[in-house]
């Protein structure tokens, strides 16, 4: 009977000293997963505030483009009412004059352009 005695003690410490390990263990996973959460979440938390500033910033540049573009239409209204009245205006240009003018324009449009990506 002392055997067996011994041996249900035996078991019943291995049993506590098990329990308790593993509760440790779950314990330490538990913590080291609250970390991470918190890790995350502060990260989450910067991403957004990236996301906030970036959107603000193309909001900036397309209220920019607006006003750009706005004052670029008005200059061409003043340009174009100024050839109205300019004697020079239904003159012929010459070929490599108008070629030069038109490449430059059309150049200065597509440097401009934020339909299509740059190349």
């Amino acid at each position: 009977m002392d055997k067996f005695k011994i041996l249900t003690v035996a078991g019943v410490v291995i049993g506590i000293i098990s329990g308790v390990r593993i509760s440790y263990d779950d314990y330490q996973k538990k913590k080291q997963l609250e970390h991470e959460r918190f890790e995350l979440t502060n990260k989450i938390e910067q991403l957004q505030q990236t996301i906030v500033r970036n959107n603000q910033i193309i909001a900036d540049n397309e209220q920019s483009k607006r006003e750009l573009e706005n004052q670029s239409i008005e200059w061409q209204e003043q340009i174009n009412e100024q050839l109205k009245n300019n004697d020079c205006a239904g003159q012929l240009v010459p070929i490599p004059v108008s070629n030069s003018l038109y490449n430059r324009a059309k150049n200065l449009r597509q440097s401009t352009d934020t339909s299509t990506p740059a190349k």
